[in-house]
Formats: structure tokens, sequence, C-alpha cells
């Protein structure tokens, strides 16, 4: 003992009074942080009516009593938010451990081949749309895209990884172009414009999407898909490939950024495993231009389930049972679309603003941009959990036109599948017992993306801020945010639909 360093005698000496400080402090602000989040549920819930009503599809409403599963599936996030407050720091971390599978060796032949299969299919597809039958429902075309694509194809993005790296339709014919007429880019991508070009372009698809005349007409989908893919394939040759999908190609961009949710990671060191979400707080800040792209995507998710409620049709002064069609209300579906994008955008903002102000601002601390792009990430999975609730009726209905399309895609008679008589069923939708587990599984979906939002944000911000004290004070204006865009969300669920 008489051998130690007078700095290590001390130390030693005044351990126990530190830790007991520190103890007291921490739980200072566990408290701080609980009242901030009882505060925000008890507000909710006194503003909260009683919500009789589930809309499933179009006008079908079911009368169930939502207000109890709205309950239920904010106070699992809110508890999700208390645990990161009462858990020990080492261990609310946890889930983000990962571990090396092996070695993965990236087969640039085999990614050629299967974008070429993608481009063929496509080429197949876009026949059919034009010289098959005329009815969305029966047309391969308008099926595929709508349920196979974007809802399927969407959602396993975020569990198996992403698949888009290997079956877009543009790698394996620009690969094979390059390789036998030596093709270089013409002209060098401007490094100014980032991510931007992405943002327009995905507006323009939900503007497509959500207010254009008849975007499940067959010949109308396939003018705007062949147009989409030549736009591409000629910024492709004109600034280079991987520049051009990187950077303008929107669904490169939201498809890569949704693989980041996938458990297993495919990196340059090998392949990775671990939770969940693990990848987006290990991936390093976005662009400010990426960062819009998200809360971009989120907020078209969320208009996309608004845009069909009672309570926005009476807001544009449309009769939801007298629906005068997307014509009659294209100019206020186009400022609807931004003006969620805006207000979102700002929301958050001024979240990430609190959160530095809640935290304190030191010098050590990140900026407001840093905080921003980062914090951006933890917003993807409430737009994944969202875009699987939302679309989830519609794929038990739509999976079964599909391989109806898919046994006969010419309507030629034909039975390839050997379906028979098959007849399209929503006989699910017509008793208690099949739409409450629907109804079920859509508000897990919602509150399973909520809470992995919050972990992702509070792993985030142990990240940004050294101090797990100033992390959990950072995380109270976010979460307050999170707990009423679930509530938002599960709202949505529940409002009747009328267009």
């Amino acid at each position: 003992m008489a051998n130690r360093p007078i700095r290590q005698l001390a130390a030693h000496a005044f351990r126990p009074t530190l830790e007991v400080k520190l103890t007291r402090r921490m739980n200072q602000t566990c408290r701080r942080v609980l009242r901030c989040l009882s505060v925000s549920l008890a507000a909710f819930l006194a503003t909260t009516g009683n919500v009789l009503a589930h809309a499933s599809e179009q006008t079908f409403v079911l009368l169930l009593p939502t207000n109890v599963y709205n309950s239920v599936g904010l106070g699992i996030v809110v508890l999700t938010i208390a645990m990161l407050v009462v858990l020990p720091r080492r261990l609310s971390g946890s889930f983000l451990t990962t571990i090396n599978l092996s070695r993965w060796r990236q087969r640039e032949h085999l990614q050629t081949l299967t974008s070429c299969g993608a481009f063929v299919l496509l080429i197949y597809l876009l026949y059919v749309g034009v010289t098959g039958e005329r009815d969305p429902l029966t047309n391969m075309l308008p099926v595929f895209i709508w349920t196979v694509w974007w809802i399927a194809i969407f959602a396993l993005h975020g569990v198996v990884g992403n698949l888009w790296s290997w079956c877009n339709p543009w790698i394996g014919p620009y690969r094979i172009l390059r390789r036998f007429t030596g093709l270089r880019p013409a002209l060098l991508y401007p490094d100014r414009l980032a991510s931007w070009p992405a943002v327009p372009v995905y507006m323009a698809f939900v503007v497509f999407v959500l207010a254009d005349a008849a975007p499940d007409d067959p010949d109308r989908l396939a003018t705007f898909v062949a147009a989409y893919w030549i736009c591409n394939f000629v910024g492709m040759v004109l600034f280079g490939g991987t520049r051009w999908l990187s950077n303008c190609e929107c669904f490169t961009l939201l498809f890569g950024y949704v693989s980041l949710l996938a458990p297993m990671q495919v990196e340059r060191s090998g392949r990775r495993l671990g939770a969940p979400g693990w990848a987006l707080c290990s991936r390093p800040a976005l662009t400010v231009s990426q960062s819009v792209f998200v809360l971009c995507a989120l907020a078209a998710s969320s208009f996309d389930g608004l845009n069909e409620t009672f309570w926005w049709l009476a807001a544009i002064g449309v009769n939801p049972l007298e629906f005068p069609g997307r014509s009659a209300v294209f100019f206020q579906t186009v400022a609807g679309i931004l003006a969620s994008a805006l207000l979102l955008m700002v929301l958050f903002a001024l979240s990430v603003l609190l959160t530095l102000k809640f935290a304190g601002q030191e010098s050590d601390g990140p900026s407001m941009q840093m905080a921003f792009n980062r914090l951006a990430l933890s917003l993807l999975p409430i737009a994944f959990g969202y875009h699987l609730a939302h679309f989830f009726p519609t794929f038990l209905v739509n999976i079964q036109y599909f391989l109806v399309a898919l046994s006969d895609p010419l309507a030629t008679g034909a039975d390839y599948l050997g379906l028979g008589s098959h007849f399209v069923t929503t006989g699910f939708f017509n008793t208690l017992a099949t739409v409450r587990i629907i109804w079920l599984v859509q508000c897990a979906f919602i509150v399973a993306g909520h809470a992995l939002a919050v972990l992702v944000c509070h792993d985030i911000l142990r990240q940004l801020f050294a101090s797990a004290e100033r992390a959990l004070l950072a995380h109270v204006p976010l979460a307050i945010l999170m707990v009423l865009y679930t509530s938002f969300s599960l709202w949505l669920l529940a409002a009747p639909r009328g267009a």
C-alpha cells in the first residue's frame, strides 16, 4: 500500500463518494425523463376518445374497440423508452452486439446475371402490360409492381438484406454494354448535387401513386416504368453506373436504407449477424440530402394512409361517400404530399434542436447538422413498420390476384399453376376473429417499428454524447415525438376510409 502512487490512493479513497454522487445524479435524471414521458402519455390519453371504427379496405368499416389497441401499443413504446432509462447502459446497448459469420466475396458475375434476369422479366412484364388484359387485377404488370415489388420485395429488404443490389434491372445491361463497347462516363457528376436528385424523383413517384388518375392502368403503368428505366440508364451512361444509382435512382437509396434493418449485413470484412437495426447505429452519418430523402419517404408513407381517411377528405371539402375521382383532387393531393414532407422535416428539426438543448451545449458536443444527419436513420424502422401495416390487408387480397395472373399471364385460358376455377376471396374481412388477427398484426408491425426506432435512437445518442446522463436527457424530445407518431400511426389504422 505504501508503494502506490498518491493519485491512485486518492482515487481509491474517494471512489465510494463519487459513485454515490453519480448514482444520485443518474436517479435524478431518470426521474426527470420518466416524468416527461408520463406527462406526454397522460396528455395523449386525455385527448383520445373512444375510437370504434377500423377501416380495412376502402369504405369497408369494421367496428372494433380500437382505443384499447391504441393505448396498449402506445404503452409498449413508452415502456421501451422507460426500460432504456432504468436499465444499465451496458445492458440497454447489448442488442447491438454482432458476431462474424464468414468471409464474403462479392461475385460480380453472379450479380450481373441476376440483374439481367430482372431486366428480361421487366421486358416481359411490359409486354404483358401492353398486350394483356386491361383489368389491373388480372394483368400481371400492375399486380406484380404494386403487390410483389412494392409490398413483398420491400418487406424482404428489412428481413434478409439488400436484394435490390442483385435484382435491379440496370446493373446487368450496363455492365454488358461497358464490357463490349469500353464505355466510359461522358460527364463528371457534380459533388455538390449529392443525393438531392433522388428527392424530387421519389416525390414524383409518390405523386404518380397517390394523385395520378389511374396508376394501376396497365398501359399507363407500362409507359411510366419504361420511361423511368430509360431515363436512369441514360443517366448511368452519362455519369457512370455506380455514381448515378447511388445518388439519383431513388429506389436504390430507399431499398439500401431499408436493408440496414436486416439482422445480417454483408460487409467487406465478411457477413455479420446481430439484432435487427444494428447496422443503423454503426453506419456513418448521412448527408443532408440523404436525411431529407429518409424524411420524405416516411412522410409519404404516412400521407398514403391519411389520403384516404374521412378526416382528410373533409379537410379538402370532399364528401367521402361521393368521391369525385382523383383528377378532381389532384392539386389537393400534391399539396398534401408536399406539406406532409415539410411538416415532418420541421418537427424533426425542432426535436433535434431541443435534443441539443436538453443535453446542454458543450464544446465537444455534436453540431445541429451532425445530430440531424445521424438521428434521421432512427426513423427508418418507423417508416418500415408503417409500410408493412398499411399494405398488409391489400397484400392478403392482391397476392391472390397475382397467383391467378401468374397461372394465366396472357389471358389465353392457360392454367400453369393448376389452380382450376380459383376465386379470389375477401372472406377474412367478414368475421370478427380474422379481422382481429389482421388488426393485431398491423398493430404489431407499427409498435415493433417504433420500439426499434427508440432503441436505435438511444444508441445513436449514446455515441453522440459521451455522458450517459446527457444522452438520457437528449432522448426526451425525440421520445415524445416518437410517442406522438406512434399514436398518429395507430389512428391511421383505425380511421375510416372513403377513397
